[in-house]
């Protein structure tokens, strides 16, 4: 897993709900927090990746995420990002929000962040 690059925790239980902190696309190998490189895209799908292994470390899935937020600094990006989200996500719809930003950690192009709901955790 990818370590946290500040003062916060990856991920919070709170009863029945798993929230996590703002992923990005940092390489889980990486000796230093260091955004995968190829763009939006590629640091989208680990994003989610990074995301998805803290879920599972606590015992949850993406089918159990009902909610995410985007943070994209090019809305340009839109629809690249519609496209890897649909390859995670499927036919499951968790809601979202896409927000346009004009800056992110590291210089990431892309952040987003998962609420899980897990009666049964």
């Amino acid at each position: 897993m990818a370590k946290p690059i500040g003062p916060y925790s990856p991920i919070v239980r709170a009863g029945e709900w798993l929230i996590t902190s703002g992923q990005l696309g940092l390489d889980p190998k990486a000796e230093t927090p260091t955004l995968v490189a190829g763009g939006t895209a590629a640091e989208f799908a680990q994003a989610l990746e990074n995301g998805r292994a803290l879920l599972e470390a606590n015992g949850a899935s993406l089918s159990d995420v009902v909610r995410t937020a985007i943070f994209l600094t090019d809305l340009g990006d839109y629809a690249a990002m519609n496209e890897v989200y649909v390859s995670y996500f499927g036919d499951h719809r968790p809601a979202r929000s896409a927000i346009g930003v004009a800056a992110l950690p590291m210089g990431a192009a892309i952040e987003v962040e998962f609420w899980a709901f897990t009666p049964n955790a």
